[in-house]
């Protein structure tokens, strides 16, 4: 929406049509233009179509904004070997795949700006076992910088967003089988924060259009923590 807003054509993208659909009707809502499409980003032919899709119908792609992830709490001692692989697919190999098939088409358009959503558990204890998510979320931080560097030269930038404890539904889809009290957990998640409360999808959406952004030109493979300052304290979730 905030793309949108700033004067982004948008595509939506989910491996759930509905909720793709829903997004672009939102936006429509406000009078913008978005289209939808549905895709696993864990399947390079699902990727490969949905770049194909936004060239057929915009022409170019100036920004990628990956936002996709699966977070599994719990034991690592308990982890089976299929979540392992599941959560390296969405979260790591679904970043590669999107950022190879674009980057043809940004470097013939001579620019263009990938934005990956990652998290501080990608450089620090985030409170919780969750040792698939972390181990991602660090892997594409450094995938990240090494894209920047990499691809400076054909006028792309590349830099990584880690949000801190965040108020949005994949926080109650994660612990739902870890905790009994989920109101609970969401008051001690909001009590940690440095400002006394989470932060929210719209933290994150602004600083992504600011990346995104003229202003942000010369910010290149830079990790930008939005976390109310979470990451410079200790904390404990369980």
């Amino acid at each position: 929406m905030l793309y949108a807003r700033e004067g982004a054509t948008v595509l939506s993208v989910d491996v759930d049509l509905a909720a793709a659909e829903e997004t672009a009707a939102i936006i429509r809502g406000e009078g913008y233009r978005c289209e939808a499409i549905r895709a696993d980003v864990a399947e390079a032919k699902d990727v490969e179509a949905v770049v194909h899709r936004c060239l057929e119908l915009f022409g170019r792609i100036d920004i990628l904004h990956y936002n996709v992830g699966l977070a599994i709490f719990g034991p690592t001692h308990e982890l089976s070997e299929t979540v392992w692989d599941r959560v390296l697919a969405v979260n790591l190999k679904g970043v590669f795949l999107a950022c190879r098939a674009v980057l043809p088409v940004m470097m013939e358009q001579g620019r263009g700006v990938i934005t990956n959503i990652s998290s501080i558990a990608g450089v620090r204890w985030a409170g919780a076992p969750a040792c698939s998510y972390s181990a991602s979320k660090g892997a594409i931080n450094m995938f990240t910088q090494a894209l920047a560097v990499e691809y400076a030269p054909h006028g792309i930038r590349a830099n990584v967003i880690l949000p801190g404890l965040m108020d949005t539904p994949i926080i109650r889809n994660a612990y739902r089988n870890v905790v009994e009290d989920m109101d609970a957990l969401l008051a001690k998640r909001h009590a940690i924060c440095p400002p006394g409360k989470m932060g929210d999808a719209w933290d994150i959406a602004r600083a992504s259009v600011f990346l995104a952004s003229d202003e942000a030109a010369y910010i290149n493979g830079v990790l930008l923590p939005v976390d109310g300052g979470i990451t410079v304290k200790s904390f404990e979730i369980q």
